[in-house]
């Protein structure tokens, strides 16, 4: 699934982390469940949740003020 499709859904404290750790290798686990539950992929390997597409969505196209 596409990140513009559950990025609005997904909490504030993972958007920040996010945010402030662009291209981390690993996400935290609250990270990764904020992720779940707002419609994004929970794979069972928690390398490989965001593309490199969706990094750079994270970069460049989210914005600061939700």
């Amino acid at each position: 699934m596409e990140i513009y499709m559950w990025w609005l859904d997904l909490d504030l404290v993972s958007k920040e982390w996010l945010r402030e750790n662009l291209r981390a290798t690993e996400l935290p686990l609250l990270v990764l469940q904020g992720i779940a539950e707002a419609g994004g992929p929970h794979p069972d390997d928690v390398a490989g949740v965001l593309s490199d597409a969706d990094w750079d969505f994270v970069e460049t196209q989210s914005e600061f003020v939700d």
